[in-house]
């Protein structure tokens, strides 16, 4: 087997909605016609328990090395805690070359798991064993590492449950939304028409408090305090209880 082009759909494309890796790949004649009977399916299986079932997505179509890099690639990221469900392998016009298509949440992990997917697939070919804790453990820490923080990620996943195009720009929390003339953009919880001015006063607390205060909006009694003696007299002025 083996993987001759990697490209990444940061959109939606032509396989479905979702961010995804396309891989081109190669089986030879000895690593079709899988099933549960073939060694190398065995040894797979072996390895990787929790992988779901290979199949073709047409009514009698072969199955190959390529199906199996599929479901691997996609379970391992499930794995890791990836929210991942979408994943296809199309046979193209030329015999034992596949197009092989997975769901990804961030790319370098759905690159990492990609890789570590066709590792494991070619220990399979060879009947020798794979560390699978190891690349689900380092999968894992790199979602860790690179996911969204949970504000962006809330504001994220809301886009995404209406149909809206993301497109993450930068390793940090800068996001867009749309294309076009449409398109939006985020830093964290903040929008592209957010002020300085608006975003320095909602960094001071107090400051906040009393233009909301001088506004009419209802907003909770206090001030800050820099010594213990000074919020026990602020408490008291106020009325317990109190919260800091």
């Amino acid at each position: 087997m083996e993987v001759s082009r990697i490209r990444v759909l940061r959109g939606p494309n032509l396989w479905s909605r979702h961010t995804a890796i396309e891989a081109i790949v190669h089986c030879a004649a000895a690593e079709q016609g899988l099933n549960a009977q073939h060694p190398t399916e065995q040894q797979l299986r072996r390895i990787f328990p929790e992988v779901g079932p290979f199949g073709g997505h047409r009514p009698g179509e072969q199955v190959a090395m390529a199906h199996a890099l599929e479901k691997v690639t996609l379970d391992l990221q499930t794995q890791a805690g990836c929210p991942v469900s979408f994943s296809r392998t199309t046979p193209t016009q030329e015999p034992g070359v596949f197009q092989v298509v997975v769901q990804y949440t961030e790319e370098a992990v759905g690159r990492l798991a990609l890789e570590l997917a066709e590792k494991l697939c070619h220990a399979a070919i060879a009947g020798v064993g794979f560390d699978l804790e190891a690349a689900i453990a380092q999968l894992h820490e790199l979602d860790e590492d690179v996911r969204l923080g949970p504000s962006t990620g809330a504001i994220v996943d809301a886009a995404v449950a209406r149909g809206v195009p993301i497109r993450r720009l930068t390793d940090g929390s800068l996001v867009q939304f749309g294309w076009g003339a449409k398109q939006r953009r985020i830093q964290a919880a903040e929008i592209d028409s957010s002020s300085a001015i608006a975003e320095s006063i909602a960094q001071d607390k107090d400051l906040t408090k009393s233009l909301l205060h001088a506004a009419g909006v209802p907003v909770p009694m206090g001030r800050p305090a820099s010594s213990l003696d000074e919020a026990w007299a602020i408490a008291q002025e106020i009325g317990l209880p109190v919260v800091v």
